[in-house]
């Protein structure tokens, strides 16, 4: 499935707020997995127009691609997907279980990370203290 299309479509956030807590965010020194003090649970970012830079950059693939099916929605799937460069990066909340294991996800983690290796690109799953390369 290829994910380098970003397209516009009409998806939103809704309640998630797991970019305000699963990735380590240096300007906040805010490490992963931990709350930004900036978010309100189930509404969102309290600084939103004022954030930083590295906040207004960053797209979830969920939110920017169709490419991913409603079954990626962070809600449910409680993982987050992003794109830097070749590398996917998965950001899986360390409160519930290894789903990303199990299907849909791992034939779709397995079938990114092989049409991203020829060019030297792979997809990366962080889920509590574990690093898994695909």
């Amino acid at each position: 499935m290829d994910l380098s299309f970003l397209a516009v479509n009409s998806r939103t956030c809704g309640t998630c707020t797991l970019c305000c807590r699963l990735p380590d965010i240096d300007y906040f020194e805010k490490p992963a997995d931990e709350w930004c003090k900036h978010c309100l649970a189930g509404q969102g970012c309290s600084i939103y127009p004022a954030r930083p830079e590295v906040c207004r950059e960053f797209v979830c693939l969920w939110l920017a691609s169709e490419a991913l099916g409603d079954e990626w929605e962070p809600s449910r799937s409680n993982m987050m997907v992003y794109r830097q460069g070749g590398q996917i990066t998965v950001l899986a909340d360390p409160d519930f279980s290894d789903q990303w294991r199990h299907e849909p996800y791992m034939s779709q983690l397995q079938a990114w990370a092989a049409e991203a290796a020829p060019s030297g690109g792979y997809v990366v799953v962080f889920w509590r203290d574990q690093v898994i390369k695909i």
